[in-house]
């Protein structure tokens, strides 16, 4: 049997392809299991630092959610489709925006739907020059279910996210640059490299504080100024202990390369 999802470790990077492209890596229910299957074993093992993400084939990071399997959950009643597919993918990209390591999209072609929210999720995105978004689920009569009508407006701002939608209309990965969807757009041919480049600008620091900037970022960010400056001040707590700081603080002072350890 193909796996859904395949994992390639490139030092201290894991590479997950989304690994349907017949279906242009459409989100079955097997496949975001399997993600978050993935991201549990991912969590507990020291010698990843960082995940890229991508999508197998030249179409498609993902076409979003497998259709044809959520209308087998919806023939089959409300408290179905709710508990299938909209609690299923909700907790996928819940798990990505929160997730302690770092989470680099690399959106190689369609992102429509789930494919584009997954983008939305995840801490950091480049996109290939051919990738196409979209927020298409008007189209079947339905809002986005895996946290688009929350996520976008966030990021985009209220009326350029409520374009996208309420039309279903695409749009280039230039205007999902210009919206802050992506951090970058590169060449098709430069992007797995270019994903990986962010990587190891990331995973040369702390893994600790990496972790506690991302929950600081993710906890804090829809609540008040002063909420925030809180759960900052807790983060720095934590971190303020650790061996880790000990080590960046001695380096700096003796104008030497850190060798953190994760402690």
């Amino acid at each position: 049997m193909t796996e859904l999802i395949t994992c390639d470790k490139k030092g201290a990077v894991a590479l997950l392809t989304l690994n349907r492209p017949e279906k242009l890596n459409a989100l079955n229910y097997a496949t975001n299991d399997c993600l978050l299957s993935l991201l549990d074993a991912i969590e507990t093992d020291p010698s990843i630092r960082a995940i890229i993400l991508t999508g197998a084939g030249e179409r498609a990071f993902s076409a979003g959610g497998d259709i044809h399997e959520f209308t087998e959950s919806v023939k089959a009643g409300i408290d179905e489709a709710v508990r299938d597919f909209c609690n299923r993918g909700q907790t996928m990209t819940a798990r990505l925006e929160a997730f302690s390591k770092p989470i680099i999209a690399a959106v190689n072609g369609i992102a429509f739907g789930g494919g584009c929210e997954i983008t939305e999720a995840v801490h950091l995105a480049i996109a290939s020059e051919r990738a196409v978004f979209a927020k298409p689920e008007i189209n079947i009569g339905i809002p986005p279910t895996f946290g688009g009508t929350q996520r976008l407006p966030r990021l985009a701002g209220r009326k350029r996210a409520l374009e996208l939608l309420l039309t279903g209309d695409t749009f280039s990965p230039q205007r999902a640059y210009e919206m802050g969807l992506v951090n970058k757009v590169v060449p098709h041919n430069e992007l797995i490299a270019a994903a990986f480049d962010l990587a190891e600008r990331i995973i040369r620091h702390s893994p600790l504080a990496a972790s506690r900037i991302i929950t600081a970022v993710t906890r804090g960010i829809n609540t008040t100024i002063d909420e925030g400056l809180l759960i900052e001040r807790e983060q720095f707590a934590r971190m303020a202990a650790t061996k880790d700081v000990h080590e960046g603080l001695s380096a700096w002072i003796a104008r030497r390369t850190p060798g953190y350890v994760g402690a």
